[in-house]
């Protein structure tokens, strides 16, 4: 099982920047979909942005396209999650997910290993 570790989170003023990291290691991590999930507080874990195993195919909630960008590098067991244009609606606990099965999935459950999660607060 894949061990995953986030950085980068912070505070940013609304409009901003932010880039998230999500270290691996363990498992190899190329045999790994990848996602980005988030949790406000009082709500419930939500799906932010997915990556295929080879990082050719992305996906995104429909809130952060156009403003958020999930990328991966195999080679040095990392993804990332690039935030511009940030909202006060963004803040919230941003955590990495990894999942052994190929193809897309919005579902927390489906996923096997979850960082700890860095915090993201964007103020207005």
């Amino acid at each position: 099982q894949v061990e995953l570790e986030e950085s980068g989170g912070g505070l940013v003023q609304a409009g901003g920047s932010l880039r998230l990291s999500c270290a691996a290691s363990g498992r190899t991590f190329s045999s790994y979909a990848m996602a980005w999930f988030r949790q406000a507080p009082g709500k419930e874990r939500e799906f932010v942005a997915h990556i295929a195993r080879t990082g050719i195919s992305t996906y995104y909630e429909d809130s952060v396209k156009g403003r958020f960008t999930i990328s991966r590098d195999n080679a040095k067991n990392t993804m990332y999650l690039q935030m511009n244009s940030l909202k006060p609606a963004d803040t919230a606990v941003y955590y990495c997910a990894a999942r052994t099965a190929s193809g897309i999935s919005r579902t927390p459950l489906l996923y096997n290993s979850w960082g700890q999660g860095t915090q993201v607060t964007v103020s207005s």
